[in-house]
């Protein structure tokens, strides 16, 4: 059976600067000829298109910046590692690490967000297609497979695997090619291959290199492949000849990128790791080893692409920003020394294969540029094949306008030095931004140190949105003491940076896990929440995430409880049926005297209303059982022994306090043990459960039918009567099935969806069965989101992006199904009706969680030194479990409620047990607002229960005479009764 496929939500923090542009390094570049429009995909999941300017200046390229940007859209959730133009460069197809193939339409009139067509089950690292009109465009990843997309919405061609077939080896995809009814492919098995895209055979493959091949190039003729290579080569295939036929060295680092727009690949631009752009023209030469090899620019990285258009070279690379270089021009001349004897050859004779050299001075009057040596590169022929192909003379006299001099007869000879690159500085550069690239997760689970690519620290706060604090251009590591605290709270969210921001991911199984104490959030309004309350985390963050979608389904459920009344009122009301038919002679009372509705049949309205103040599920200490390896009454426990923080269900404990209470009190835990209930409704529901049976505290009811989710789609059947009782007397057969047949007419079998929507369903239905089954026309709403007390009020920015995404089991990753922002949620909630999970429709419009059973810590509590008494039980058990988010101060209050009669009234200037009672841990003091999740991880750092002591501080000197000679015969504890 298929795994269910989860969603997720994501929220992604805006920089500080946000502006536009690249935040991290760039992978893929394309340009449009026409619309002078150059696009980008980044490192940081941005498409980016970029406008020339020129032409409404005049043709002025000596302007500053001459590209500024059009256009831009978060297409992916990682890496965009290439891009291709299509239709006409009327679309842009995106290949990314998020395992997504997308389609983008920039010039539409109306903003799209992109359209995925395809998904890979690993990263998808190239794309290919035979021509700009193609129907079909083909992705080659990392899961070994190359796949070809209809780019009309017909889904998957062809999945072709990316190794050789005899010996079931698969080979992951890095590059390909396309052109006419060939494909070739590369990656790290040094091997390219070559395939039929119509019926996915592999033709031929071509073996010589000898590292990972980056990138290919095909003709127009498709009898030519042109390879790169980490192992410094490119190399120049025959197709028809199935071999090498050239292999060119004018690079010494690994070849990334190769661009050639040249019909024959004559004009050839490459770069590689070191940052070195090369330009190679074959136009004038009759062999491909007789070409002209120049070193144009150096960049200060590893080129990932480099393109070529016009007079100007692009280059990408790990940095944000986008560099454009003048091309050489092809009536460049390359000087030569006056004493060079290749400079005397020249002047003196002429070759019949190459043109006269260039004149420094144009018939126009133009002075043509002059080509340092310093950045001619040599292109050795390391595998010589005599040439087939003579040298047409026509193509001779085509060519011989570009005036390139043979490599072999104008420099042969000369002593080569230090390459120097034609330009030092690029012609323009379009600026990128900055963005972040490392963090650190603090252990308050709230903030998170990162470092952007200038080098500068910043402190975030993940329910704020802001980043609060700058720590200039610092180590991290050095400022994570500075900030970082020592304290233990449970994991809700997951972060990342890979797109150069900051990115929370909440997930259904781990997002509720966490939660803070109000008088440590340094909320305004502090006094309006409770002692020790509680707040949830990822409840409280989603709830003002989704602000304006909760406004926008309030108003909506009310216009729709309106119309739905206003239904029921028009709709004609026929008498309700007898509940049976008068027999002849038989004694029996009107059936309208008979028993009238039952208010348990129908659905019960929500208890939990936004003026109760909100309580957080149980903090009970229950009596643990003894554990092997712990001694009573003074004893120490092993280190040995294993950790039983999940305890076993046991029974709660009372103090003397509690004892003296009748039988009508009703004994309050320090919390709840139902979240989503009202504070009157939970502490009488605690008291009935107490009274029927000592469980602990700690455990929750299980969900009412109704609440479970379910599977992708479910169904509800309704009683077909409710509310109603009828005497029992068998009608007859006609009377029922015409019964049956009026109640399948009102009420038919309901489809829930798994999903958002699936939660206004379940509301609506309630809606409809109310009015059916009440006498009233009163019809409150359901929902009820929380309330100010559970979940103060934030303001995130409204610009910070929400995305929901779905796990893909099967692809391996995820894919974004929406994308939205704070401020436009409401806007878009009809889309995330359909792509919101069913999780999130619970919180935000009913107020309810996942349950999951709560984590626990064990602890054996005992005097210290025996200066006070034991709060051991009858059997001498000190062993204890509670919420591994109960407070020091909390356990304080237990052992006083346990060694010292409680007052009748209330002191309010008495001093609280935190005041004269301490806690000991390892010989450290434990502080009052410590949680046992926090003491276990960093006092005790150990397995097994934890040891504590407790002690008088002598603030309270009676405690102490009055316990001396105090008798310790009687039970301390009432098994089964919550204090």
């Amino acid at each position: 059976m298929a795994k269910k496929a989860g969603r997720r939500i994501s929220y992604v923090l805006p920089l500080a600067r946000s502006s536009s542009g690249h935040r991290l390094g760039v992978n893929g570049l394309a340009y449009d000829v026409e619309s002078a429009i150059l696009y980008s995909g980044g490192r940081d999941g941005l498409i980016c298109a970029w406008a020339s300017n020129i032409d409404r200046k005049q043709g002025s390229s000596d302007e500053a910046t001459s590209y500024t940007l059009r256009n831009q859209i978060q297409a992916h959730t990682h890496w965009v590692n290439d891009i291709l133009l299509i239709h006409n460069n009327s679309a842009l197809v995106s290949a990314s690490s998020d395992v997504s193939v997308k389609v983008w339409r920039p010039h539409a009139q109306e903003r799209q967000i992109p359209t995925t067509i395809g998904l890979h089950n690993d990263y998808v690292k190239c794309l290919a297609s035979p021509a700009s009109h193609s129907d079909w465009v083909a992705s080659g990843g990392l899961d070994h497979k190359i796949r070809l997309w209809d780019l009309y919405g017909a889904g998957e061609r062809l999945c072709i695997d990316g190794g050789d077939d005899e010996s079931n080896a698969k080979g992951s995809v890095y590059t390909l090619s396309a052109c006419g009814s060939m494909m070739a492919s590369g990656g790290p098995e040094s091997v390219v291959r070559l395939w039929d895209p119509r019926t996915g055979k592999r033709i031929t493959k071509l073996v010589g290199h000898t590292d990972n091949i980056r990138d290919i190039l095909i003709n127009h003729d498709g009898d030519t492949v042109m390879s790169a290579s980490s192992d410094q080569t490119v190399k120049v295939w025959s197709v028809t000849a199935g071999r090498c036929m050239y292999t060119l060295n004018m690079h010494n680092d690994s070849v990334w990128s190769l661009y050639s727009d040249h019909p024959k690949l004559a004009v050839l631009y490459s770069s590689d790791r070191s940052g070195l752009v090369v330009k190679t023209d074959l136009r004038a030469s009759a062999e491909w080893d007789e070409g002209l090899s120049l070193s144009v620019a150096q960049e200060q990285g590893g080129v990932n692409k480099v393109i070529a258009t016009g007079s100007d070279i692009w280059t990408a690379t790990s940095s944000s920003s986008i560099n454009r270089w003048q091309d050489i021009p092809a009536d460049g001349e390359v000087q030569l020394p006056e004493s060079s004897p290749q400079h005397h050859r020249w002047s003196t004779s002429s070759r019949s294969r190459a043109p006269p050299p260039p004149s420094p001075t144009a018939a126009n009057g133009v002075t043509k540029p002059r080509i340092p040596l310093s950045c001619v590169l040599r292109i050795p022929n390391a595998s010589p094949i005599p040439s087939a192909r003579q040298r047409d003379l026509e193509t001779a006299s085509t060519f011989s306008s570009v005036n390139w001099r043979k490599m072999s007869e104008a420099v042969a000879e000369q002593n080569f030095g230090p390459v120097h690159p034609f330009q030092d500085l690029p012609t323009e550069t379009i600026e990128g931004q900055q963005g972040l690239i490392k963090h650190v997760m603090l252990n308050d689970k709230r903030r998170v140190l990162t470092l952007d690519t200038a080098g500068e620290v910043l402190l975030w706060d993940l329910l704020q949105c802001v980043p609060t604090k700058s720590f200039g251009k610092r180590h991290l590591d050095e400022v994570v003491p500075e900030v970082n605290t020592n304290e233990s709270v449970g994991n809700w969210c997951s972060v990342d940076t890979r797109t150069g921001r900051l990115a929370c991911i909440l997930d259904e199984n781990y997002c509720f896990d966490a939660e803070m104490y109000a008088d440590e959030l340094r909320l305004e309004n502090a006094s309006d929440f409770r002692d020790d309350q509680r707040i949830n985390l990822g409840k409280w963050i989603l709830r003002y995430l989704f602000a304006h979608l909760i406004e926008e389904e309030i108003a909506r459920d009310e216009v729709y409880r309106r119309q739905l009344q206003s239904k029921h009122i028009r709709k004609p009301q026929r008498a309700p049926a007898p509940g049976s038919i008068q027999l002849a002679n038989a004694q029996l009372a009107p059936w309208h005297t008979l028993q009238v509705d039952d208010d348990s049949l129908i659905t019960p309205r929500p208890t939990n209303g936004n003026a109760a103040p909100a309580v957080t599920p149980g903090l009970a200490i229950a009596i643990a059982t003894p554990h092997p390896g712990s001694v009573v009454n003074g004893g120490s426990t092993s280190s040995n022994s294993n950790s039983t923080e999940q305890g076993s269900n046991l029974e709660k404990t009372s103090s003397n306090h509690s004892q003296s209470r009748t039988p009508n009190d009703k004994p309050k835990d320090y919390f709840s043990a139902n979240p989503n209930v009202s504070t009157d409704q939970r502490e009488e529901d605690s008291a009935e459960s107490n009274a029927q049976s000592p469980v602990d505290g700690d455990k929750e009811e299980k969900p009412k039918e109704g609440t479970i989710l379910f599977g992708k789609r479910f169904r509800m059947n309704f009683p077909k009567k409710l509310g109603r009782t009828s005497v029992e007397v068998k009608p007859t057969t006609v009377d029922e099935k015409a019964e049956e047949s009026d109640k399948s007419e009102e009420k038919e079998e309901q489809i829930i969806e798994d999903n958002f929507y699936g939660i206004i369903q379940r509301m609506r239905y309630d809606y409809e069965e109310q009015l059916q089954d009440a006498s009233s026309l009163a019809l409150p709403s359901r929902i009820y989101p929380s309330s100010r007390n559970e979940t103060p009020l934030i303001e995130p920015p409204p610009h910070t992006t929400i995305i929901i995404q779905e796990d893909r089991p099967d692809s391996g990753g995820v894919t974004d199904i929406y994308r939205g922002t704070v401020n436009s949620v409401g806007q878009d909630a009809d889309q995330i009706e359909r792509s919101g999970p069913m999780w999130l429709g619970d919180l935000l419009l009913r107020n309810q969680i996942p349950l999951k059973e709560i984590s626990k810590v064990s602890f054996v509590l005992m005097p210290y030194q025996d200066l006070l008494p034991s709060i051991a039980s009858a059997d001498g058990n000190s062993r204890l479990n509670a919420n591994r988010m109960l407070r020091a101060k909390k356990i304080c209050a237990y052992v006083t409620e346990r060694i010292e009669p409680q007052p009748e009234r209330h002191d309010p200037h008495a001093l609280k047990p935190e005041d004269y009672l301490e806690l000991y841990c390892q010989d450290k003091l434990v502080p009052p607002n410590t949680t046992l999740a926090t003491l276990r991880a960093y006092i005790w750092k150990t397995g097994g229960d934890v040891l504590l002591y407790y002690k008088s501080n002598g603030r309270k000197p009676e405690l102490e005479r009055r316990m001396t000679g105090l008798a310790l015969d009687e039970s301390p504890i009432d098994e089964g009764v919550p204090f």
